[in-house]
């Protein structure tokens, strides 16, 4: 709870009685590898925050083939946030890639301290601001780069999930194919 507190107090002041509420609304969730926090054509049910584990964000393109768009690690949040903040279906899916803890809060929870806690919706708005921000910055690179170099960024990037999930996870994200990765690996070392 220490690391979800001290995550929050980046982007605001909150009192003692504000933090009380607010976690006082958060459950703790455990997933197993595999499964899925979110998925496509269903409404996100929560917004978590990943306390221990990996979770990456996926879809089906129009061939069937499943791609790998982003990848959450621990002290992030992790959420369909624009989905879950309207109450529709999701269009990708956000799978737990490892054994994963998080703190989840309920719509009903979220708009409880949003409607209490003085500041919240911006608070909200500078952490979902930061993650936009941080998303762009990871995925900007692919469009120009070569191969080999997009896998440097990427380690550069998420140098705490790169020994962490399958490597046909970390192709799909780059657009390359897993023997293509593989070839890479070896050349690099």
């Amino acid at each position: 709870m220490k690391e979800f507190v001290n995550y929050l107090l980046q982007f605001g002041n909150l009192n003692q009685h504000q933090i009380d509420l607010i976690t006082s609304k958060a459950t703790v969730m455990e997933l197993r590898k595999e499964e899925y926090f979110s998925e496509a054509e269903k409404i996100p049910r929560y917004v978590g925050f990943v306390l221990e584990g990996v979770f990456r964000f996926c879809y089906y393109n129009n061939k069937g083939e499943e791609v790998t768009n982003y990848f959450i690690d621990e002290n992030q949040f992790v959420a369909d946030y624009q989905k879950f903040e309207v109450g529709v279906a999701a269009s990708e899916y956000i799978q737990a890639v490892t054994d994963c803890k998080l703190l989840v809060f309920s719509k009903k929870g979220w708009d409880e301290i949003g409607n209490t806690v003085v500041g919240w919706d911006r608070l909200v708005g500078q952490i979902v601001k930061k993650c936009l921000l941080e998303t762009i910055e990871r995925r900007s690179p692919l469009v120009s780069e070569d191969a080999t170099t997009r896998y440097l960024t990427f380690i550069e990037k998420f140098p705490t999930i790169v020994n962490r999930v399958p490597l046909s996870y970390i192709a799909s994200y780059l657009g390359i194919t897993q023997q293509s990765l593989s070839r890479i690996r070896r050349n690099i070392r």
